[in-house]
Formats: structure tokens, C-alpha cells, sequence
């Protein structure tokens, strides 16, 4: 027999949680007294929001992440974060300290409810998880729990867990082998889905493929390696998908954006008479602002559970199983000899000398970093120009990207940053505007804290730019910072100032040094890059209406 606490505790461990990360309170202390007798290592961060926001970072890397708060104060603290768990695709683990269950029967107002009715917080994040469990049963835990995990893992969607105090000590079996959630297609839909699709692609003379974000979910990247492999074919990606395959792979072209692509991706895709999209979805800040002209007559739309072949819908197709049949049935193809390769197209592009005297701008900024970044670099990025300029660079063999291109909360990559450098030893680069910035700063404490190596690159360009390249307000101005002294306020070594070239330079050689590193870049107001500024002005047209 174990206790229920470790009997989670275990099955997260065992599945790639190896940490969790979580805000004490007086419901869930006793939970997180296991926590420290138990297989998971805990990190402590300053509040609830940025702890989902580590959980999330973690589990891009690790396949699963969690998060642990007390009752109700922490879940509905946390609850962005979940938020942009369940819109992105990714499986984290909200677990809830929650009052004794004598309480709760007797509907008691106690601290931290919402009054009598206990169960609204479950009730909330019913609709952003794929499953809300109350632990309130020994016997029936394990079950509950196995199974949650189970839809956790299959669906790619956080889940939600509450504890009750005097659960958490209580016997229950031990785990046995964890039984995944393992669905074959329905052989029809698979069979008529995948003929259709080999008949398409056989009489294609210029097919592509392009690919989005349940390829880094679901771990497509293998099997697309050999489709990539047996065809031939040309690939791009989604921000969403970015760096999903290796961008130093020689068929890769380049990211597609819509309008907002290079004019080579743009009219590769736009032209191709047959687009296979594997694991995309039709997002604005994917398409440009809904400006990608994909031609539902030229596309083969291959999601998690289903396929779309122009206006036919075939469902309950998973889409590692059409994979597989789309590699055992095309022919053999050679790479098309006027296919250019990102690598090929952009080596140019990235020549940088640097003029120590030249005030940095955000542009220049941008190409620089595109000759810091090494192999096997975790990039995490935030909304605005960190976003927008980092998500058409070319990046490095198995380099990462980790963005919220989809749920766009601002905030979201400090929390995710210290997700994704804990527990792994591969270089991790954090960009971020200052607006960004100021909503979940206190995390940086943790980083250094846990001697986390994150690189810090801060954009402070005095406001919110994003909303600047919108429209520009008072209501885009912020307190003023001087952020490169945080680090030593918070535990740490004094940051860098950056505002030359010159001294852009003698703070990537200082970063070299395996520590973690603050490196503030001051920019002017206006200054963006060139999406941002084509993305501002779409969002400014569609709502001009407003600002009159």
C-alpha cells in the first residue's frame, strides 16, 4: 500500500514530471510535505501564474509539467496559464490542495472558497482541461487519477486535480503499469482518407508540405523525417510549428506567414498546387492575419483525429497512422532541383559587423542573434517583437522554440523560461519586452535561485511596442525600470546595459560564461521589427472604427 499523495506523486515521475512547480498555502501543505519524501523535486516560485507558465515550459520539453497551489486563491491565480495550456496543446497538471471533506459536506464558509459550494473552481476549469477529478475517495483515487493522466497524455490538454487535507495521507493501492489511451483509426475512414490523398499527391507536380503545432506535440517529427525522406517534398512551417523539424534540413524553405513570409516561401506555398498540412490549424498570427492564401481545393488537412481533403472530412483518422500510410504507398521522389533551401537562402541574410559606435536597433539586434544561437539551443520568446523577430530566423541544427504564437498572453515566457532550464542542461535563451516583462519579473528570483543558466535578453523599448505598433496611447506607458539591476535586488549578479553595438558584443562574450545572465537592450519607442510593423498596422485596419 502507498498513500494517495504518493501514488501521484509516482505516476508523474514515472511519466516525465520530475518536477513540479508550486506556491505553498495552509490546504495543500500537507500535500506538499510528500512532495519532499517523494520522487519529484519541487521549485518554489513567487505566484500561481507564473508556476503554470514553468509547468507549461517544462512539459514542451519533458512531455508532461505541473503545477501545485492551495485552494481556490491559487487555481483561479493560475488560471491564464491553463488557459494557454489547453489553446496551445500541452499537457500540464494542475494539482489543488483543497479543506478536509468534513467541511465540504457541511458546506462550511471557509477561507478561500467562494462560499458554500465547493466545487466551483472544478466547475471553471471543466471547460479549459480534459478532465477536473475531486480525490475525495481512497479507493477510487488511483482509478481517478490514472485516468485523468491518461486523457492528459492522449489529448495533449492540461487536466485538474483536487486534494482534500485529510486525503492526502490516506492508503490506496500502489501503482501498476500505467495504461495509455491507445485509439486506432477506423479502417474505412483511414482507407478512403489516405486513397484519396495518394491519388492527389501522385498527380501533384509541386506539392509541399507545411506543418504545425501538434507535430511538436504529439511527436510527429520522426515520421514526417521519413516522408520528408521517401517524396522529396519541400517543407515549411507555422510559428506555431517552428523548428518542429530541423531548420537545417535541406528541404526545409522557410517559415509561412501569410503576407508576412519572404517573397520565396510565400509564392512556394501560395503556387504549389497541393499543400499537405500535418498538424496545422488556420490561426491568425499563424497565417499573417488570416492573409495566407491556402486554396481549400489544394489542401489535405491532417489533424490529431481527423483529415480534411478539400470540403471532405474523414474522421476518426489519427494522424500518425496516415502518416505511416502516406510513407508505405507514395512513390519514391527526388528534391526538386529549383527547391531553395532556408540554410542556402538566408546565409546572406545573417552577415553581421558590428559598428561598436551605432546605437542598437532592434533589427540589427535580431541579426546578431541570429549568429548567437547554437545547436540545441532552447529559445523561449515572448509576445511583440521577441515573437515576431525570432519566428522567420533560421535557426540551428535541433534548436527548440518555445512561444505562445496562438494564445498570445503576454507574460507568459519568464515562467516558461525557468519550465523549460530546469531539469535539462541544453543552453536556454529567454526574449522578452519590457511590458512582458513586468508581469511575471519575480521569477527571475527563481531562476537564480535554482542556478538556472537562462540567458535573459530584455527589449525595453518603454512601453507596450505591440500595442504602440497598433495604436499609441498613454495607456501604453509603463513605470520605468532599471531593469538590468534587478538580478543583484533578487539574489543575484548585476546585470548588463546594452545600448551600442560595441556594447552588444562585450555582453554575448560575458553570456558564454555558463551563468545565468541578465542582458537589458534599450531601444527606442518606435522602434520594431518588420513583422511587428506589418502586424500592427493589420490589427490597427481591423479595428480603426474604434479609435475614431
Amino acid at each position: 500500500m502507498t498513500n494517495i499523495s504518493q501514488y501521484l506523486l509516482k505516476r508523474l515521475h514515472e511519466l516525465g514530471s520530475k518536477h513540479l512547480f508550486g506556491v505553498c498555502g495552509d490546504v495543500v501543505l500537507g500535500f506538499m510535505e510528500q512532495v519532499q519524501k517523494g520522487p519529484v523535486k519541487q521549485i518554489n516560485c513567487c505566484n500561481e501564474l507564473n508556476a503554470g507558465y514553468a509547468a507549461d515550459g517544462y512539459a514542451r520539453l519533458h512531455g508532461i509539467g505541473t503545477v501545485v497551489t492551495t485552494f481556490t486563491v491559487g487555481p483561479l491565480s493560475a488560471i491564464n496559464a491553463i488557459g494557454g495550456a489547453y489553446a496551445e496543446h500541452v499537457p500540464v497538471v494542475i494539482i489543488a490542495g483543497a479543506p478536509e471533506t468534513k467541511h465540504a459536506k457541511a458546506s462550511r464558509m471557509l477561507h478561500h472558497t467562494l462560499g458554500p459550494d465547493y466545487a466551483v473552481a472544478r466547475e471553471m476549469f471543466h471547460r479549459i482541461t480534459v478532465a477536473s477529478e475531486y480525490l475525495d475517495d481512497p479507493s477510487k483515487a488511483p482509478e481517478q487519477i490514472d485516468r485523468a493522466l491518461s486523457l492528459c497524455l492522449y489529448y495533449k490538454r492540461p487536466i485538474y486535480l483536487e486534494i482534500p487535507a485529510d486525503m492526502v495521507i490516506e492508503k490506496c493501492k500502489e501503482p501498476g503499469n500505467f495504461k495509455r489511451i491507445e485509439r486506432k483509426s477506423d479502417e474505412s475512414s483511414l482507407r478512403d482518407a489516405t486513397t484519396e490523398a495518394i491519388n492527389l499527391l501522385s498527380k501533384a507536380k509541386n506539392p509541399i508540405i507545411l506543418v504545425g503545432m501538434e507535430v511538436l506535440r504529439h511527436q510527429l517529427q520522426e515520421p514526417i523525417k521519413k516522408l520528408l525522406d521517401k517524396t522529396g517534398y519541400g517543407f515549411v512551417a507555422f510559428p506555431t510549428g517552428k523548428a518542429a523539424i530541423s531548420e537545417d534540413h535541406p528541404q526545409f524553405i522557410g517559415i509561412y506567414q501569410g503576407n508576412w513570409s519572404r517573397p520565396y516561401v510565400k509564392e512556394m506555398v501560395e503556387k504549389s498546387d497541393l499543400i499537405l498540412m500535418l498538424g496545422a490549424f488556420i490561426i491568425d498570427s499563424d497565417t499573417g492575419g488570416f492573409t495566407a492564401k491556402l486554396d481549400i481545393e489544394k489542401l489535405i488537412q491532417v489533424n490529431f483525429e481527423q483529415v480534411k481533403i478539400k470540403n471532405q472530412l474523414f474522421e476518426n483518422v489519427k494522424i500518425d497512422e496516415f502518416i505511416d500510410k502516406l510513407i508505405q504507398k507514395l512513390p519514391e521522389g527526388k528534391v526538386s532541383t529549383s527547391l531553395i533551401p532556408a540554410s542556402k537562402a538566408l546565409k546572406d541574410e545573417y552577415q553581421y559587423t558590428p559598428a561598436p559606435d551605432d546605437k542598437l536597433l532592434v533589427k540589427r539586434f535580431f541579426k546578431r542573434i541570429a549568429t548567437f544561437l547554437k545547436p540545441n539551443d532552447v529559445v523561449v520568446v515572448d509576445v511583440g517583437d521577441s515573437l515576431y523577430s525570432t519566428s522567420g530566423m533560421l535557426f540551428p541544427k535541433n534548436a527548440t522554440y518555445i512561444s505562445q504564437a496562438f494564445y498570445n498572453s503576454i507574460g507568459f515566457s519568464v515562467g516558461a523560461a525557468l519550465g523549460a532550464s530546469t531539469g535539462q542542461e541544453r543552453r536556454t535563451l529567454l526574449f522578452v519586452g519590457d511590458g512582458s516583462f513586468q508581469i511575471g519579473a519575480q521569477e527571475i528570483a527563481t531562476m537564480i535561485h535554482t542556478d538556472c543558466k537562462t540567458i535573459v535578453f530584455l527589449l525595453n523599448n518603454d512601453g507596450y511596442g505591440i500595442e504602440r505598433a497598433i495604436y499609441d496611447g498613454p495607456y501604453n506607458d509603463l513605470s520605468p525600470w532599471r531593469y538590468h539591476l534587478l538580478p543583484e535586488a533578487l539574489g543575484g549578479e548585476k546585470g548588463i546595459l546594452v545600448e551600442t553595438e560595441g556594447q552588444l558584443e562585450e555582453a554575448l562574450k560575458k553570456a558564454e560564461n555558463n551563468k545565468f545572465t541578465f542582458i537589458e537592450i534599450k531601444v527606442g519607442r518606435f522602434d520594431f521589427g518588420d513583422i511587428l510593423k506589418m502586424a500592427g498596422a493589420a490589427m490597427a485596419e481591423g479595428s480603426k472604427n474604434s479609435y475614431e
